[in-house]
């Protein structure tokens, strides 16, 4: 793979289990988007834009704003969203807005095993469970994963069959960290 990458940042807009957009919560003082928006900058993203979510509020926070075509969709809808309209570089890492301590050189990893290799997307794994929402995927893909998406498919899991998928065993859990609801915050533990 030649070129560089393009960051994604998934932003759904409000969360009912924690109450508000989580992309907003604020950890140290920093709302999550802005952290993430950070670690994939560090590790060289040309371009970064959230996917989804509170165009004014996101937009106030530097992070360029790009409409999900599937609102409400769910992660498959606004991965395709991703790979289809951010940037023009030859890979996208798409991350979840809810990563609490998001880590540029896991980005860094990410992007050089992708480069590295032959696959179409690679995947964390923690503990036996792949990370969807912390890939880094070839654009070429998208078409596949639209095709899915519009046969009616919703799952990440069940849309990559037929995609080559590099599972990378992680032991370090702390990137992967995400804040679901009020109690996963760090202020609350």
């Amino acid at each position: 793979m030649s070129g560089g990458f393009d960051g994604a940042v998934l932003c759904g807009g409000e969360s009912r289990r924690m109450g508000t957009d989580k992309a907003l919560v604020e950890i140290d003082g920093r709302p999550m988007a802005h952290r993430i928006l950070d670690a994939l900058r560090q590790s060289g993203a040309s371009e970064v834009a959230a996917v989804g979510g509170d165009r004014a509020a996101l937009s106030s926070l530097d992070l360029a704003f790009v409409a999900d075509d599937h609102p409400g969709e769910g992660p498959l809808g606004a991965t395709v969203t991703a790979l289809r309209r951010v940037g023009t570089e030859p890979a996208v890492v798409v991350l979840a807005c809810d990563l609490i301590a998001p880590s540029s050189p896991v980005v860094t990893a990410l992007v050089e095993r992708l480069a590295e290799g032959a696959a179409d997307v690679v995947v964390p794994r923690l503990d036996g469970r792949p990370q969807w929402m912390h890939a880094a995927w070839r654009r070429r893909v998208a078409g596949v994963l639209e095709a899915v998406f519009d046969s009616g498919e919703r799952s990440l899991f069940d849309a990559v069959h037929g995609i080559d998928v590099d599972f990378w065993d992680v032991a370090d859990p702390v990137a992967f960290l995400d804040a679901d609801c009020p109690e996963d915050l760090p202020s609350a533990r």
